[in-house]
């Protein structure tokens, strides 16, 4: 049986991860909906489903070594291979904060999920995303992962010194350079893309963009990178 291109995207079940689902399965990709709530995930994924699109959940938690296995069984049995892996789940812990006062517990916490847990599942998708034609890898990160924005006093976000949280990001845009200089002769890409300051729960429900909007870049580079081992916004290139 021949299927469409396939992806992960993992922390899909709302927000940015979701709009981003959508916007892949409107493109006629096989969306796999990876979600720490199952529940959460089978639901969202039955709303694209009952909409048209070819989309479904995946039990998958960044902190769970064996949903990971699993999920990776489960897309090996089913496809053979995956196309595209969009690296989205993350959190942000209210223990956060600049480096004399944070809480080392929230910071440990938000630096397994948001790096180690995407070094994981990236680990054990890869022979998949081997197995496809030009597959592709988008590591959501932010400019607060920007070491250079966050030595610039004039830069947006300077004054957000969460030690955990810019950590875990900057650490990502590392992964993103490594893997691209690993994988440079196979024909993947992998990139790292800011979606912008978007209205979700992590951010509180502040922001300038809705989910939808932040789901555009992250998504075009998901579906046709032309370039790799780039750290890009909605306003071009970001400086590491």
């Amino acid at each position: 049986m021949t299927h469409s291109r396939i992806a992960l995207v993992t922390g899909a079940n709302k927000g940015i991860g979701f709009e981003i689902a959508r916007k892949l399965a409107n493109s006629g990709v096989h969306v796999l909906l990876g979600s720490r709530d199952k529940a959460r995930g089978d639901a969202a994924a039955a709303g694209l489903a009952e909409a048209g699109f070819a989309a479904e959940g995946l039990h998958l938690d960044l902190d769970s070594a064996e949903t990971i296995a699993a999920a990776a069984a489960t897309i090996e049995a089913r496809f053979g291979r995956l196309d595209i892996l969009v690296n989205n789940a993350g959190i942000f812990d209210a223990g956060d904060a600049a480096p004399g006062k944070a809480s080392i517990e929230a910071v440990r916490r938000v630096i397994d999920v948001n790096f180690i847990g995407t070094l994981a599942v990236t680990q054990t998708m890869l022979h998949l995303l081997r197995a496809a034609p030009n597959a592709r890898i988008v590591n959501m990160s932010s400019s607060m992962g920007s070491l250079t924005e966050n030595a610039d006093p004039g830069a947006p976000y300077y004054p957000q010194r969460f030690i955990g949280y810019n950590a875990s990001k900057a650490a990502l845009n590392m992964l993103t350079i490594q893997l691209h200089e690993e994988l440079k002769d196979t024909g993947i890409t992998v990139n790292s893309v800011s979606p912008g300051f978007v209205k979700t729960d992590l951010t509180g429900g502040y922001g300038e963009m809705t989910p939808e909007e932040g789901a555009r870049l992250p998504s075009e580079y998901a579906l046709d990178a032309k370039v790799s081992g780039r750290f890009v916004e909605p306003g071009g290139t970001t400086p590491w």
